[in-house]
Formats: structure tokens, sequence, C-alpha cells
């Protein structure tokens, strides 16, 4: 009976705890991290800007790290499921926002069929990602399935600009101006021009192309 009345008179103050822990630890939970480690290798330490992991069950579990590795900046993506072999190619595409989506290269590394990377993207992608609240993500896969996934980008902009301290590097201008004007804005606007229009904007440009070889 003693234990009974134990508890009993506990259970309140236990929900309560509860109630109050989970929401904090959710909140926690999705938020961008920034991280130091020893390469065990090398035995020199690297840094990294680490995504949180998608809701269970909305998305599929994939992670993204922006890392600054021997003074090389490195974007690097790992998902549960398979990827492509060891050592392969694969295409990742990345929205940020509203924004005309983007597609870069990237490749998994020696060891694993999980995890990618790239070097010659990894700015691009981490100043886009400083332009914006959220970043969806899909990754072709070597079995022809597409892996997505969902993150929020409201707290990547501190660990992302640490990394980039780390490598000596600084944020692009277009991270707090205007998108520079891309190749996909251009056709989308040079498909809404009348045929005369269009003939008159691929005569600027050819002269501008004779001009600029």
């Amino acid at each position: 009976m003693k234990h009974s009345r134990f508890f009993g008179n506990s259970t309140p103050a236990i929900m309560l705890a509860l109630l109050i822990v989970c929401p904090l630890n959710t909140l926690a939970d999705n938020i961008w991290s920034y991280h130091q480690q020893s390469d065990s290798l090398t035995n020199q330490t690297y840094s990294f800007a680490q995504s949180p992991l998608p809701r269970p069950g909305l998305y599929d579990n994939i992670m993204l790290e922006i890392v600054c590795k021997e003074n090389k900046l490195q974007a690097v993506i790992q998902a549960d499921d398979l990827i492509a072999s060891q050592g392969s190619s694969f295409n990742l595409e990345y929205q940020i926002d509203k924004k005309p989506s983007v597609t870069v290269q990237m490749k998994t590394f020696p060891d694993s069929k999980r995890k990618g990377y790239s070097y010659e993207s990894a700015k691009r992608i981490a100043d886009d990602m400083l332009t914006g609240q959220a970043i969806f993500i899909r990754v072709n896969t070597m079995i022809r399935t597409v892996l997505s996934s969902s993150m929020p980008l409201d707290t990547a902009a501190e660990p992302i600009k640490h990394v980039f301290a780390d490598c000596g590097l600084s944020s692009s201008s277009n991270a707090t101006s205007e998108p520079a004007y891309s190749l996909t804005d251009f056709e989308q606007e040079f498909s809404k021009l009348s045929l005369e229009q269009q003939q008159q904007v691929l005569a600027k440009v050819k002269k501008i192309m004779m001009e600029i070889r």
C-alpha cells in the first residue's frame, strides 16, 4: 500500500516533467549543429555543420553536412539506404524554398554506398542554404529509386558560417542580396516572349558571344 500511495502521489509530477522535457528534446533535435572531430587516420581535426534528421515517416533518413577538412570545403550527404556503389557518381537535386531546383553531381566515398561528397559544389550549396528557410533534397540511387528529404534552414547560418571561418572562407554576397540570374530564370522568361521578341533576344545574345570570344 505504501508503494501504491507513493507512485500515486508522484504520478502528476512525473507526467509534468515528461510534458516539459519531451517538447524541448523535439525542438533540440530539429536544429543544425556544429561539431569538431579528429580524423583517426591523419590525426587532424576537422569541423562540420550537420543537419537534423527529418521527422520519422515523412521523408527518407538523409543527413546533410558542410565540412571543412584539410582546409577544403566539402558537402557530404548520408542516407540509411543505398545510393550508389563505392566511388560512383550520382546526382543530387536540391531546392531552396520555392526557388528553381539545382542539380549537382556527387560521388560516394570509396568505403561507402550510403555516403557521398562533393568539393566542387560545396560552396554553392552552402551559400544557397544561407538564403532560405528550408531545403528539399532528392537523390537518384543506383537502383533507380529516389530518396527525398526536407530540412529546415532557420538554424543553419551560424554552424555553416563557423565552418566557413574554419576554412578561411566568407559567405557569398548572394546570401544577403538578390540571387544571381540563372539559366533557368532566362529560359522561363524567354519562353514567355513572342517569336519576334525571342529573335531579338537571340540576336543580342549572339552579338555578346561573338564579343566574348
